[in-house]
């Protein structure tokens, strides 16, 4: 049986103009927020883990000077960038 994860306490209502971002993730959309990754499931949301959240394509490099607000995330640097956090993985960003 998968493990039914619920995000308890969530008053935020996800949806395509929400502000999160959002991934396809096994035919529905998970929204990136606060870190994690939620699942509007009827009346709750879930918590997906694993996902691989891809920001969009950048047209600069998220560094030390480069101006945007940076947040310590465990063993790496998120940088915020349009009301969401990305983190530098390889050649491209994770939202976070």
């Amino acid at each position: 049986m998968t493990e039914h994860a619920i995000h308890s306490d969530h008053t935020h209502v996800h949806d395509a103009d929400c502000g999160h971002a959002a991934v396809e993730h096994e035919g529905h959309t998970d929204y990136v927020h606060d870190g994690h990754v939620h699942h509007m499931h009827g009346d709750h949301v879930d918590e997906h883990q694993g996902v691989h959240a891809v920001a969009e394509a950048h047209a600069h490099h998220h560094e030390a000077d480069c101006g945007h607000e940076t947040l310590q995330h465990g063993d790496h640097v998120d940088y915020g960038h349009d009301g969401h956090h990305h983190a530098e993985h390889g050649d491209h960003y994770d939202e976070h």
